[in-house]
């Protein structure tokens, strides 16, 4: 019994090592003819994989080939309003490299319930799609659609006014 489980460990070990060594372009590349066919790819581009360029064989899908150092690029003018605008909230957490700011809880001035909100810059052109913005209150209830509006507006009009500000130097 245990004669057989090793020799079949060994024949299925052998045919990996085989089936990885395809250097002819015939084997099962993810995002090539042939190779694997329309659920293959949809299956690479659901866990991130490009298939745009061609891969050797199918153990290239988990090569890390992406650059660890890619840095994403943020609207400084809606960064430095969001700050302004939500000047009342304590920061807990700022990364410029990923473009997100998150903030503890505080009370607006004339206002009674507390806030916190977490913001996401996620380009550099100055439109609201750079912008998304998550309120919360204290309570952990969710904010009128009405309120998260406002906010977001707030922040892009002083975007948009730093922008002119800037500008005109």
């Amino acid at each position: 019994m245990l004669q057989g489980l090793a020799k079949i460990t060994i024949i299925t070990a052998t045919c990996l090592s085989l089936a990885g060594c395809d250097t002819s372009g015939g084997g099962l590349a993810l995002g090539q003819a042939g190779g694997g066919g329309l659920a293959a790819t949809a299956a690479a581009e659901r866990i991130g994989v490009d298939t745009t360029k061609p891969r050797a064989t199918i153990w290239d899908v988990f090569s890390n080939a992406e650059n660890p150092n890619k840095i994403v690029n943020v609207n400084k003018y809606i960064w430095n309003a969001s700050l302004d605008v939500l000047n009342f909230l304590p920061i807990e957490s700022v990364d410029p490299f990923t473009g997100v700011i998150v903030t503890g809880y505080g009370v607006p001035p004339g206002g009674g319930r507390a806030y916190r909100a977490t913001i996401l810059v996620q380009d550099p052109a100055l439109d609201a799609r750079s912008l998304k913005l998550s309120l919360q209150t204290k309570g952990g209830g969710a904010v009128a659609p009405a309120t998260l509006r406002a906010v977001e507006d707030a922040i892009l009009s002083r975007a948009r006014q730093l922008r002119i500000a800037d500008s005109k130097l």
